[in-house]
């Protein structure tokens, strides 16, 4: 299966991954980010939920608090 994350194309992965599984494999943080699917965004209690297809395309955002 064929992604798309950031821009970036992600060839090569598993089949039927979930956001859930896709934010385990990229190791991205459990912390403050959002996630983008085709232009929606996607509950944090919808991640294990949602499933990716070929060609879908992702955006996820990490929120960095400063000051």
């Amino acid at each position: 299966m064929q992604l798309t994350i950031n821009g970036e194309n992600y060839d090569d992965l598993a089949d039927g991954l979930s956001v859930a599984n896709l934010l385990v494999f990229l190791n991205v943080p459990k912390g403050k980010i959002a996630v983008e699917h085709n232009l929606e965004i996607v509950p944090k209690s919808q991640y294990e939920i949602c499933k990716l297809a070929d060609g879908d395309k992702l955006e996820i955002i990490h929120f960095i608090g400063g000051g």
